[in-house]
C-alpha cells in the first residue's frame, strides 16, 4: 500500500527546492486542472475570465494568494482554501471556486499511476533493478499527514466513495468506488507483473485504447502449457554440454510470447511473418515456434553439415509454411539469418516485409507482418535500431507495424546496464516514433502472455510499433563456456538461488490444481522421448539437407501485382532545360548516362520487371541529373513520375528518396531484393564513400550472401566514384574494398572454353553483373555531363550486348606491331588520357583499352587485346594511389593473363588520402 500510495497519488516529479519561492513555483507548474489556466504566472487572463469570482485586475492579488496558501493553507480564507484544493485536484476552468470535486486530491492520482507505474512495477524476477533504477525517492511517499493536506486528503478519505472520471477503466461495470479500493485496483494495473509506457504518446485515442486493455479488471487469462518447451535447453545442455548454443534459460517464457504473437496476429488475419533475432535463444526459436525439424536442428552439434561457408548454427535462419493450430489457417513463417553483428538484422527484416506486402498488394500490412526481438544491451547501444525506428512510418519504408520484443537480460555480455546506457530503460529508442513500451517480469508466463496479446491487438489496430520488454535474466553467461561470477557476482548470487521459470509455473499450477504433479512429469517424459528419438535421426546422414536452412526461397511463380498503373491525362510539357536536352540528344540517336539509365528502367518497365531505386536524394540525383519526378512549381506535394506512365501493361517504377541513413537504408533495400529475383533493387550512395557507414551491410550480408547465408540477391549498389578535386571526402568509393572481397583467385587463368567463359565467370564469382548477383557500380559524376561520355542508339539495339572489355579501335589497329605502350584503365580516366595521347601526337603508338567489368576479370578479353600488341609494354593507369583503386587486384591477374616478363608498370606512389589526383606519365 505503501509503495502504491507512491504511484497513485504522486506529482510528477519536481527539481528539488532552491527557495520558498522557487518551490511554490514548480508545485504551481505541476498542477492541473483549473491552475494550468494560470500558467505562465505572469498572465492570469483565461483564468479570470473563466472563474466568476475573479475580475481583470486580480492576477497579482491571486498569485500572492497562492504563494501564502503553499506555506500555509490555514493562513487563508476557507474560500481560497477551497479554491487552491480543487485547482491542485484537477478541476476545470470555472469550477475552482466551487465545492470539491468528485475525486478530490486523487484526481491527479490516475494520470500518476499511468504514467509513473512501471516504476515501481515488481518487473525484475531477480529484484535487483532497483540498484539500476530505483524509480521515484523516498522523499515522494505521501503517507505523512502534510502530504495528504496538501492534496486535500486525510485517512478517512480512503473510505469514501467517489465517482471516476471518463479517463479511467477501472470501474469495469462500476462507475463509482471508495479510493481504497481505486488505489488497489490501480496497483494491480500498473504496478505488478507489468509497467506501461505510454502517457508520452500525443494521440488521446491510442492512450485510451491502452488504458482499457489494463484498468479493466479480470482480463488476464491463465497459461495451461507451452512451459515444457524449457526442457529442450535441458536436453541440448545434456548431450552437448560443451558446446556454445546461447541457450535461452532465464526467459524461457520467450517462447510462448513468440507463439501468442504468432497466434493473435493469425487470427487478425495475417498470413506471413518476417523476424529477425541474435543469437540467444535462436535454436529454441526455431525448434518451437518456426518447428523447424528437431533432427536437423541435432546434426549441426555433430559438425555433419556445414551450412554455406560453415557458419555457426546459432546464425542460420529458416522458411517454413505451415498450418496455425489456434486459428486452423495457413501461416508462413520466416527467421533471417544474420551474423553476429547485433541489430543488423533488423532493417533486412523490414525491407524483405516491405517486399512480400508490395508483391501481394498488401498496402495496409495486414497480411504480411514483421517480429523483430533483441537484446537489452544492442536495443539501447546500436544506432541501426534508431535507423530502423526511423523508417517505419516514411511513405517507401513502413511495413505498418512491427513488434519488437526485447530480451532484457539486465546485462549485456558482462557490461552492467549503468556503465552500458544512459536512459532508465533500453526500449527508450521506441519513444521517438510514439511506440507503447509493455514491460513485462518474464517470470509471470500469464502476465507476458497478455502483454504479447495487447501487443499484436496493437498492431492490428493502429498498424505501427509496439515494444515488449520482457524482463528476465541470463542463467549461464554470455555463452555456456563463459564464466558470468568473474564480473557480475552479486547477481550470479541471486541467479542461482533462483528457480526455473518451468519449477516455479509448475508448482503454481499444481498448487492451484489446473494440472497434477503425475500429468506435468508426464509431460516432461513424452517431449524428451520426442527429443531423444530426434538426435537418433540425426545421426544418420541421409537426412542433411542445406535447403533446410533457406530462409528466404524464391519459388517458381511469384506474387502477382494487384492492379495496374493507371493512364496520364495530358498534361503541360515540363519547361525545364533538363527535359528539352533529353529530346534533343533523342532527336540525334545519343544518349548520356542520365538518360541511358532512363531509357534502361523504361525498357524494363514496360516488359514487366519492377523497379526500386532508393537513396538520399535519388528522385532528383545528387548531381541534379536524374530527374525522375517532376514538381508541380506552383502546388505543394504535387508531382508526376512519367515512367509510371510508360505503357498499360507495365511493371511500377518506385524511386523513393530516403532518410538521410545508409546503415539502415541499404539493408531495407538488400531485404526487399530477397523477395523475388524478377526485380531491379538499387541503392544509391549519395557520394560513393559514403558507403562506408553501411560497411556491415556489404560485408557480413551482401558479399558472402550466396556462400555464407545459401542465399541469392539481385541487389544493385550505385556508387558515385572520381576524383573531381573534391577532396578526400568525396572522391573516392575506395573500390579496393570491394575488389579485396571478390573470391576469385588471381593466379589462376580459368579453364573454360571461349563459348562459355563469361557465363562460367558469372556462376562462380560472389558479386558482380549477372542477373540475381549483387552488382556494384561505380557511377561516374563529372561524366555525367562530359561532351564525350555519349553513346549512339546504334550501340544499344538488338543483338548488341555489355562489354567487359572495350579495345581501342583508332589508328593502332591499322599497325599493331608498331604500338609501343598499351594502357589498361577503367572510368573517366581514359578521357584524359585520349586527350593527352593526342596533344603528344602519339595516337599510332600507345593503345589504351577499358576494362569495363573488374569482377570477374575478364581474362580472355585481355590475352586478346595483349596479344594484338606484341611489342608493347603494359601499362595499367588509374587515378589512385597506388595502394588504392585497382591496381592490387589488377596487376597479379595481368601477370596471370600475359607473359610474365612482361612487367606492368605503374608510377603513382601509395598516399592514405585520395585527395590528390594521380597523374598518368
Amino acid at each position: 500500500m505503501h509503495r502504491l500510495r507512491t504511484t497513485v497519488v504522486r506529482l510528477r516529479p519536481i527539481a528539488a527546492p532552491q527557495t520558498a519561492k522557487s518551490q511554490s513555483q514548480a508545485r504551481l507548474a505541476a498542477v492541473g486542472g483549473a491552475l494550468r489556466t494560470f500558467q505562465p504566472m505572469r498572465s492570469y487572463t483565461a483564468s479570470v475570465s473563466a472563474e466568476p469570482f475573479l475580475n481583470g485586475t486580480s492576477s497579482n492579488y491571486v498569485e500572492e494568494m497562492y504563494y501564502a496558501w503553499l506555506e500555509n493553507p490555514r493562513s487563508v480564507h476557507k474560500s481560497w482554501d477551497i479554491f487552491f484544493r480543487n485547482a491542485n485536484a484537477g478541476a476545470p476552468p470555472g469550477a475552482a471556486y466551487q465545492s470539491p470535486p468528485p475525486l478530490g486530491g486523487a484526481a491527479l492520482g490516475l494520470a500518476n499511476a499511468q504514467i509513473r507505474g512501471h516504476h515501481v512495477a515488481q518487473l525484475d524476477p531477480l529484484g535487483i533493478m532497483a540498484a539500476i533504477d530505483p524509480g521515484p525517492p523516498p522523499s515522494d511517499i505521501i503517507t505523512s499527514n502534510d502530504k495528504l493536506e496538501f492534496y486535500g486528503l486525510d485517512e478517512s478519505d480512503l473510505d469514501k466513495v467517489f465517482r471516476l472520471p471518463t479517463t479511467t477503466f477501472i470501474g469495469g461495470s462500476e462507475s463509482t468506488l471508495p479510493l481504497r479500493e481505486i488505489i488497489q485496483r490501480l496497483e494491480m494495473a500498473y504496478c505488478q507483473s507489468i509497467g506501461v509506457e505510454f502517457m508520452f504518446i500525443n494521440d488521446l485515442e491510442q492512450c485510451q485504447w491502452i488504458r482499457q486493455k489494463f484498468e479493466r479488471p479480470g482480463l488476464t487469462s491463465c497459461l495451461t502449457s507451452c512451459f515444457l518447451l524449457a526442457r529442450f535447453e535441458e536436453f541440448l545442455q545434456r548431450k552437448w554440454s560443451s558446446e556454445k548454443r546461447f541457450g535461452l534459460e532465464g526467459c524461457e517464457s520467450l517462447i510462448p510470447a513468440l507463439k501468442t504473437i504468432i497466434d493473435k496476429s493469425s487470427m487478425n488475419g495475417v498470413e506471413s511473418i518476417i523476424m529477425g533475432m541474435p543469437h540467444r535463444g535462436r535454436l529454441n526459436v526455431l525448434a518451437n515456434v518456426i518447428r523447424k525439424e528437431l533432427d536437423q536442428i541435432f546434426c549441426q552439434f555433430d559438425s555433419k553439415l556445414e551450412a554455406g561457408s560453415g557458419d555457426v548454427k546459432y546464425h542460420l535462419g529458416m522458411w517454413h509454411r505451415r498450418i496455425n493450430r489456434v486459428t486452423d489457417r495457413n501461416i508462413t513463417l520466416s527467421l533471417m539469418a544474420n551474423p553476429s553483428h547485433l541489430e543488423a538484422v533488423d532493417p533486412v527484416v523490414q525491407g524483405k516485409t516491405k517486399a512480400e506486402q508490395f508483391y501481394c498488394g498488401d498496402t495496409e500490412g495486414n497480411r504480411v507482418m514483421s517480429i523483430l526481438l533483441h537484446g537489452d544491451a544492442a536495443f539501447a547501444g546500436q544506432g541501426v535500431v534508431y535507423e530502423t525506428f526511423h523508417l517505419s512510418d516514411l511513405p517507401s519504408y513502413t511495413t505498418h507495424g512491427t513488434i519488437h520484443v526485447v530480451v532484457n537480460n539486465q546485462i549485456g555480455f558482462t557490461t552492467d546496464p549503468r556503465v552500458a546506457r544512459s536512459s532508465s530503460y533500453p526500449t527508450d529508442v521506441a519513444k521517438v516514433v510514439n511506440a507503447p513500451i509493455f514491460h513485462v517480469n518474464a517470470d509471470d508466463p500469464e502476465a507476458v502472455m497478455y502483454v504479447c496479446n495487447v501487443a499484436a491487438e496493437w498492431r492490428a489496430t493502429f498498424h505501427k510499433d509496439v515494444v515488449v520488454d520482457l524482463v528476465c535474466y541470463r542463467r549461464n553467461g554470455h555463452n555456456e563456456m563463459d564464466e558470468p561470477m568473474f564480473t557480475q557476482p552479486l547477481m550470479y548470487k541471486q541467479i542461482k538461488k533462483q528457480k526455473g521459470v518451468l519449477q516455479k509455473y509448475a508448482e503454481k499450477l499444481i498448487a492451484e490444481g489446473a494440472v497434477t504433479r503425475q500429468e506435468y512429469e508426464e509431460e516432461i517424459a513424452k517431449y524428451d522421448k520426442i527429443c531423444e528419438e530426434a538426435h537418433t535421426r540425426s545421426k544418420d546422414e541421409k537426412i542433411l539437407h542445406i535447403k533446410h536452412w533457406l530462409d528466404s526461397p524464391w519459388p517458381v511463380c511469384f506474387f502477382k501485382m494487384d492492379g495496374q498503373p493507371k493512364s496520364m491525362t495530358s498534361r503541360q510539357p515540363h519547361k525545364y532545360s533538363i527535359t528539352y536536352g533529353r529530346a534533343a540528344m533523342v532527336g540525334q540517336r545519343v544518349c548520356d548516362w542520365a538518360l541511358g539509365e532512363y531509357m534502361a528502367f523504361g525498357s524494363l518497365l514496360k516488359e514487366g520487371t519492377h523497379i526500386r531505386l532508393s537513396g538520399q536524394d535519388v528522385e532528383r540525383g545528387t548531381f541534379s541529373h536524374r530527374h525522375h519526378v517532376l514538381h508541380d512549381q506552383n502546388v505543394d506535394k504535387r508531382i508526376c513520375i512519367p515512367m509510371n506512365h510508360i505503357a498499360p501493361n507495365q511493371a511500377p517504377y518506385t524511386v523513393c528518396n530516403s532518410s538521410l541513413s545508409e546503415y539502415g537504408v541499404l539493408g531495407f533495400e538488400l531485404g526487399f531484393a530477397m523477395a523475388s529475383p524478377n526485380a531491379l533493387v538499387l541503392w544509391e550512395a549519395q557520394f560513393g564513400d559514403f558507403h562506408n557507414t553501411a560497411q556491415c551491410i556489404i560485408d557480413q550480408f551482401i558479399c558472402p550472401g550466396q556462400a555464407k547465408w545459401v542465399r541469392q540477391n539481385g541487389i544493385v549498389l550505385l556508387l558515385p566514384h572520381g576524383m573531381e578535386g573534391m577532396g578526400p571526402e568525396h572522391s573516392s568509393a575506395r573500390p579496393e574494398r570491394f575488389l579485396q572481397m571478390c573470391n576469385e583467385d588471381p593466379d589462376a587463368y580459368p579453364k573454360f572454353s571461349a563459348e562459355e567463359f563469361a557465363v562460367r565467370q558469372l556462376y562462380d564469382c560472389n558479386w558482380i553483373i549477372p542477373f540475381r548477383k549483387p552488382l556494384i557500380v561505380f557511377t561516374p559524376k563529372s561524366l555525367l555531363r562530359h561532351p564525350d561520355a555519349k553513346s549512339n542508339f546504334d550501340d544499344m539495339l538488338t543483338g548488341t550486348h555489355f562489354q567487359r572489355l572495350i579495345p581501342d579501335s583508332g589508328p593502332v589497329c591499322e599497325k599493331p606491331d608498331g604500338v609501343k605502350r598499351i594502357v589498361f584503365c577503367t572510368g573517366k580516366v581514359y578521357y584524359e588520357l585520349t586527350r593527352e595521347r593526342k596533344n603528344r601526337g602519339m595516337d599510332n603508338t600507345v593503345a589504351i583499352a577499358r576494362i569495363e567489368q573488374l569482377s570477374p576479370f575478364p581474362f580472355d578479353q585481355v590475352k586478346v587485346e595483349t596479344d594484338r600488341y606484341p611489342n608493347a609494354d603494359l601499362v595499367w593507369c588509374q587515378e589512385e594511389h597506388k595502394n588504392q583503386g585497382y591496381y592490387d587486384y589488377v596487376k597479379p591477374r595481368l601477370r596471370t593473363t600475359v607473359d610474365r616478363t612482361r612487367p606492368v608498370r605503374y608510377d603513382q606512389p601509395p598516399s592514405l588520402t585520395p585527395a590528390h589526383r594521380g597523374r598518368y606519365q
